[in-house]
């Protein structure tokens, strides 16, 4: 199994495409994950996409009208041609009929497109919790996840012991991985190389584990993964200074060598 490791752009905004592109590619990345570049700026993106053999993972969300601004946006995505893109969809707070009538329209908006989409587990999206994405897994067995299970983690306020099913069912929908640890007052831990988070980043891990060995089991031979921390205010600093308590690049370089480890014994 393959592991094709990309790198999330979030947190590097003041870096200058030219430099970050650079980096990312010589810490053997495979690719990009990033939001849809501005059109004035798409053949920048694309020229540096292909100077360094980079993949590229469109990152959408949905807002305002949600319906036209997934079909917009994931239009835009598609016109680079991706083998996948990840959507923040619809709302939490919207009531089930809302989310069941968004996600038949998304799905057939996706099959219009011939693009596979990932929606995102992630707070204040109508797949904020283990049980509502379940429902909502249910209800489209076309419906496919980005795996992002530290939002769950701190929604719950647990590490989902009592969500095993509709973890499980998570995990077979599971098309990429976005590898954060979570833990039960945060989406992020402070350093997932520190031993007092030992126990959040094995659950975590496990997960992961699973996800791949899922793949594996249907035929696939390679699984996407992005080892996406995020920047202060999302990681943890200090009062005052405001200082980020870990180094973004260096955890997240860390976390993509972990998990490629940890697949090489599966």
């Amino acid at each position: 199994m393959r592991v094709k490791m990309y790198k999330a752009l979030w947190g590097f905004a003041h870096v200058p495409w030219e430099e970050m592109f650079e980096r990312i590619a010589a810490a053997g990345y495979d690719g990009v994950e990033a939001l849809v570049p501005p059109p004035e700026e798409s053949g920048r993106f694309r020229r540096l996409l292909e100077r360094y053999n980079l993949d590229y993972i469109p990152q959408i969300y949905t807002d305002g009208d949600h319906k036209a601004s997934f079909r917009e946006r994931l239009a835009r995505a598609a016109e680079f041609g991706p083998k996948k893109v990840n959507s923040h969809s619809a709302k939490d707070w919207w009531d089930f009929d809302a989310q069941r009538d968004f996600f038949e329209y998304a799905l057939k908006v996706e099959q219009e497109l011939g693009v596979s989409v990932a929606h995102e587990t992630h707070r204040s999206r109508a797949t904020y919790s283990a049980w509502n994405t379940a429902r909502l897994l249910r209800e489209f067995p076309e419906l496919k996840l980005t795996a992002d299970f530290s939002h769950w983690v701190v929604v719950s306020e647990s590490l989902l012991e009592d969500q095993s099913e509709n973890v499980s069912l998570a995990m077979d929908r599971a098309i990429h991985i976005h590898a954060r640890v979570g833990f039960r007052h945060g989406p992020q831990v402070p350093d997932p190389r520190a031993p007092e988070y030992a126990a959040e980043l094995a659950a975590h891990a496990a997960w992961w584990d699973e996800i791949v060995r899922r793949h594996r089991a249907r035929g696939e031979t390679e699984v996407t993964v992005d080892p996406e921390f995020g920047p202060p205010m999302y990681m943890h600093t200090l009062p005052y200074t405001r200082q980020p308590l870990a180094d973004l690049w260096d955890v997240c370089l860390w976390m993509a060598g972990y998990i490629r480890d940890r697949v090489r014994d599966i």
